[in-house]
């Protein structure tokens, strides 16, 4: 019997509707403070790390390093499941390695020393060295190594995973774009010869190109260093933002683009760094957020850790290799620095912690009568909107005025803000519905509202 009883700290109330008032959020937005967004703002650097951190999203715990909270969770998995949805249409298979990374590993690539401070190194109570790993080239070789010669038929092999990645930097900044400890999508593909691993290349880079669609992000695929990765080709994706970090240069004429540090190197066929190397038009400069980055291997990792394959022939052939990697909560925060206003949040509407959010009247006010409406709209779409479920938000705080109320809504980037005002108590009964991606103000009765939620999609 007790264990049917609905529990007082959860955040649905009795009819089984998410509640505002219920939601976990820090103490400077609870109750009636209604979310302000002055504060330490001197510490802030970018418009992603303010707004996320005085609306509530993250909260710091040490340098580099944040609590994710619930909004920004709920965001995150969204991500990881249209990264998982790309992933796996081109034939990924997910895994999961351990973050803790064995020293010798690293030695026997020669990125122990390579990669100098920026390594988190530890040593267990027997003294064996290890590291917290920023990326998995050496693990996935190593794993895929000691499972023998594999025969070519069960190339190309193409594993990821989506895990918590580590770097000690020197100076941690911009919130979630720059920190210590972060999310990584990072893939790594075993192909039976050259040409095979630049299709399996070229098929990760357009599924990349698909997911930034998919988001509504604006992108630009540069060609890039390959760093301490290594390898012989490399490109990156990047945000356009003027906070990022990279300088690239675009060609207007073709689709030509390059990280600026690339073009130093390659600077033999670059009239004064600035002409396009493939039609010769004058490039124009622009700054970046990187959240992508994709490296050819060839055999470098393979041939050392003697990951082959048996050729038709049974003989058995060292693996050509690439690796792809995506910030997974650098997109995040990246989006929010690309899309939102200096002080409202906009996300990639897919993957918004909420889809829709319903403001009922306040208390004792002229339009009280309308809070059935409210209710009502809220049960039909959670029961007629399947999508939908545990995508709407009540906001309960009927203490508020409307107005209040619909500017947290309007700061936390709800794509659909739904009030029901005075105009429910004229005849026909209408709803006011803010489309806050594309700023549109729609007046519908309920009928009209279902019709369009109906049309949503969002990330199940």
């Amino acid at each position: 019997g007790s264990l049917l009883q609905p529990c007082r700290f959860h955040h649905y109330d009795q009819s089984n509707r998410l509640l505002i008032s219920r939601l976990f959020q820090p103490m400077n937005l609870r109750e009636d403070r209604v979310i302000g967004l002055e504060g330490r703002s001197a510490d802030m650097t970018c418009k992603s790390q303010r707004l996320m951190l005085q609306l509530g999203l993250i909260h710091p715990a040490s340098p580099g390093c944040y609590h994710y909270l619930p909004y920004t969770v709920r965001a995150m998995e969204k991500l990881v499941k249209v990264i998982d949805e790309e992933m796996q249409t081109i034939g990924g298979q997910k895994i999961n390695m351990p973050c803790l990374s064995l020293g010798d590993l690293w030695k026997t690539s020669n990125r122990w020393d390579m990669m100098g401070k920026e390594l988190f190194r530890l040593k267990d109570r027997h003294n064996v060295e290890y590291c917290l790993g920023p990326t998995h080239e050496e693990a996935i070789t190593e794993l895929i190594a000691s499972q023998g010669n594999i025969s070519y038929k069960q190339l190309p092999l193409l594993m990821y995973q989506i895990t918590r990645k580590f770097r000690d930097e020197a100076k941690p900044r911009f919130g979630l774009l720059r920190g210590r400890e972060f999310y990584m999508k990072d893939m790594y593909t075993f192909d039976v010869n050259e040409e095979a691993a630049q299709k399996t290349y070229n098929t990760v880079c357009s599924a990349y190109s698909s997911l930034f669609g998919k988001l509504g992000l604006k992108f630009v695929k540069v060609e890039a260093d390959t760093g301490s990765i290594g390898g012989t080709m490399s490109h990156e994706f990047h945000l356009p933002a003027q906070i990022g970090e990279d300088r690239l240069l675009i060609c207007p004429g073709c689709s030509f683009a390059a990280n600026l540090e690339t073009m130093k190197v390659n600077e033999t066929n670059c009239l004064d760094g600035t002409s396009c190397p493939k039609c010769s038009e004058k490039m124009t400069e622009a700054k970046g957020i990187e959240v992508g980055h994709t490296f050819y291997l060839g055999t470098k990792y393979s041939y050392i850790f003697s990951a082959s394959y048996n050729n038709t022939h049974n003989k058995p052939v060292v693996a050509e290799m690439g690796c792809f990697g995506l910030g997974v909560s650098r997109i995040l925060a990246a989006s929010i620095e690309v899309l939102s206003t200096e002080d409202s949040i906009r996300w990639p509407r897919r993957i918004a912690p909420y889809q829709v959010c319903i403001i009922p009247p306040k208390k004792s006010s002229k339009e009280e009568a309308a809070i059935n409406f409210a209710e009502d709209l809220y049960d039909t779409i959670t029961e007629t909107l399947t999508p939908l479920k545990g995508e709407v938000l009540l906001d309960d705080r009927s203490h508020l005025t409307i107005g209040k109320r619909f500017k947290d809504a309007d700061k936390l980037g709800y794509p659909y803000v739904v009030v029901a005002g005075k105009k429910l108590l004229e005849d026909p009964h209408h709803f006011e519905m803010w489309c806050q991606n594309t700023g549109e103000t729609l007046f519908l009765p309920k009928e009209g509202i279902l019709e369009f939620l109906s049309k949503t999609s969002t990330v199940l």
